[in-house]
């Protein structure tokens, strides 16, 4: 049943989805909500004022930012305590996706406070649906680390996990476009070049882009592009061991993978032009798209499990 459009907004913390690129795609809802609230909590008030602005929307802003959150939170919930109803949005999105919000929300249950989510839009989930790739079961990652070493570890993690499950699922990350081609390319590393991979570029937006085929593939089509731009959603089809077996290899066989490439270049210049594994790390590094430091660590990694 449809809420009375005459009743009192009841106090509370409204966490409300906004779009993420369409404004089409706000619901009717959000918008009530938004013009009922004595204010609005954003991560960025300029970006939130476009879209209150768009829709004519006067209510008060505030900012509750990755840097601010915790500060302004507290001052929110004696707010919320005291009867205030407010709602919370991110810059795009449903709010604690990956942006500001969940420390709020956390903050505002505790204090005994009502926490009502507006469904909206949401990168992960729309993703998903067109990907593709199995949706029975997925796990949402985000943001891999920003340092390679870390990312590889995170994602040989991951790998290993698959491994061990009884099922396939899909892996649901958030990517920054200088940083696609690394994460491509350490997927490439863990699972092997035809794991299959969708890249989601732009969603919602006017050159919205689905990029569906292996890492290998993906990875060599976004190289050869000159610039690469817009948020990527990136999925990833999990497989289990005994699947993976088939053609993808687990993290261990990845891992170990280095050491015989190596071996094999190493091989295949014969007596005469004989390599090192410095100048074969090279070479390897060269042909999978990554830097030589981190096949290194690879390499040590290895070492160290046997």
């Amino acid at each position: 049943m449809a809420a009375d459009p005459e009743a009192q907004l009841a106090p509370g913390l409204y966490l409300v989805a906004t779009p993420i690129g369409n404004l089409g795609d706000i619901t009717l809802r959000a918008l009530d909500i938004l013009k009922r609230v004595d204010r609005i909590a954003c991560e960025d008030t300029r970006q939130t004022q476009k879209l209150l602005n768009h829709f004519e929307i006067a209510t008060p802003t505030v900012s509750c930012h990755q840097h601010n959150e915790r500060q302004r939170a507290a001052e929110l919930v004696e707010a919320l305590k005291a009867g205030a109803r407010i709602a919370l949005v991110s810059d795009a999105g449903i709010p604690g996706i990956s942006d500001p919000g969940a420390w709020l929300a956390a903050e505002a249950i505790a204090a005994g406070v009502p926490v009502v989510p507006i469904p909206g839009a949401n990168a992960a989930l729309s993703a998903l649906v067109a990907s593709g790739l199995p949706t029975g079961e997925f796990q949402f990652i985000g943001f891999l680390p920003e340092k390679a070493g870390a990312r590889r570890s995170r994602l040989e993690a991951l790998a290993a996990e698959a491994a061990s499950s009884q099922t396939t699922r899909t892996l649901i990350f958030y990517e920054a476009p200088h940083r696609i081609l690394g994460t491509l390319a350490d997927l490439e590393a863990v699972w092997g070049p035809d794991l299959r991979v969708v890249v989601a570029r732009e969603l919602t937006k006017i050159h919205e882009e689905f990029l569906r085929s292996t890492v290998a593939d993906a990875r060599r089509e976004l190289a050869a592009r000159d610039r690469i731009r817009g948020e990527i959603t990136l999925l990833v089809e999990a497989l289990p061991q005994t699947r993976a077996q088939s053609g993808t290899p687990s993290a261990t066989g990845a891992s170990e993978e280095i050491s015989v490439r190596v071996a094999r270049l190493q091989a295949e210049a014969g007596p005469e032009a004989r390599i090192d594994e410095k100048e074969a790390l090279k070479r390897l590094a060269r042909e999978l798209g990554q830097s030589k430091s981190e096949l290194y660590r690879q390499l040590q990694r290895e070492r160290a499990r046997l």
